[in-house]
Formats: C-alpha cells, structure tokens, sequence
C-alpha cells in the first residue's frame, strides 16, 4: 500500500515538481500560450512558400512534455481561441482566421496534449522515448497544417507536402533532437527520474 501511494505521488511531467494547485495550473496554461506566441515571432520566411521556419512548433513540443496533455492542451486552445480573436500573436504578428498556416496552430492543441500524454508516461526520460514523442508531435502538427494548407491555397496534397512539410524536415529533425537531449538531462538534474514505459 506504501509503495503503490508512493508511486502515485512521483511526477508525471516537469512541472509538478512545482508546488501549487489551480493558481499554478492557470498560470502555466497562460504562460504555455504566451510562450508559442512569442516564438512564433522567431519566424524566419523561406521564398515560395507561405509557412516560414519558426519556433513555435518547438514551443509546442516543450510545453507538452513539460506540462502533461492537460495543461499544454489547454494552453494551445488558449492561444488558439485569443489568436482567432484577434491577439497578433501568430506568425510575424498576425491574427485571425485567413492565415493558410492556421491548420498547424489547430495542430498544435492535439501535439501538445498527444506528447503531454506520452510524457506523462514517461516519454521524456531517455533520449530515444523522446525522439518517438516528439516525432508523434510533428507528425500531428503536419497532419493538421497539410489538409487546411491545401484548402486556403486551393493546392493538391503533392504541392502542399512541398510547400508545407518537405523544407521543414531538416530543422524539425534538429528541434527533436534537441529535445531529445534537454528532457532526459533535465530529469536527471532534477534527481526525480523513474522508469516508466511509454
């Protein structure tokens, strides 16, 4: 009986390490969306294509595995609903609906609560669980951005993959393994690691 309440006490993502309760689940919701709103300013335009590189989808993928599939996703609905109202706070200041990029940003609430979830069972402990993780993440946020990037442009699936999808790779692998290396060392560091299968 011990040992299964001791378990149920371990943290399941990076934050409830923190003490606090509601005040500090509100607080990290709002800060999970100011924290994409801010990278996606870190926007770099590559020529031919209307997604340029930025830092959201890595901002999506940390607050995910920092936050557990609750928090992160509401702070991606967050940033969603108020993005869609109007706060400039999507790529390069903008808001609004008409952005063809906007699928990702609905990606985003999915990633964010499908790598929450597998971190939440230890998806960030070793550098190989989370490479699958983040690897889910993107896939999610592709799967979004794709259909809604064809539709905005009036494009076929072949031409949005490359406008889309194909001159991301490289730097989405890089943000992985990125990622892959920053969780499992911040575990480490925080001396609370366990052993959970993914």
């Amino acid at each position: 009986m011990a040992t299964a309440h001791a378990a149920q006490r371990r943290p399941a993502v990076l934050v409830d390490l923190l003490p606090g309760s509601l005040a500090r689940d509100a607080a990290l919701v709002a800060g999970a969306a100011a924290l994409v709103g801010v990278a996606a300013q870190i926007a770099v335009p590559l020529p031919g294509t209307p997604v340029p590189v930025s830092g959201q989808t890595f901002a999506v993928l940390l607050a995910g595995a920092a936050l557990g599939w609750s928090r992160a996703g509401l702070g991606m609905i967050v940033y969603l609903l108020a993005g869609m109202a109007g706060v400039p706070w999507f790529v390069d200041g903008a808001s609004g609906t008409t952005a063809p990029t906007l699928g990702y940003v609905i990606g985003f609430v999915v990633a964010a609560a499908l790598v929450g979830r597998l971190a939440e069972r230890g998806g960030d402990r070793t550098p190989a669980r989370t490479v699958a993780t983040m690897l889910a993440g993107t896939v999610v946020m592709y799967a979004a951005g794709v259909p809604y990037l064809m539709a905005s442009l009036d494009v076929d699936l072949g031409r949005a993959l490359h406008l889309g999808v194909t001159p991301f790779l490289a730097g989405d692998a890089l943000k992985v393994l990125l990622a892959a290396g920053l969780l499992p060392a911040a575990w480490r560091l925080t001396g609370a690691s366990r052993d959970r299968a993914a």
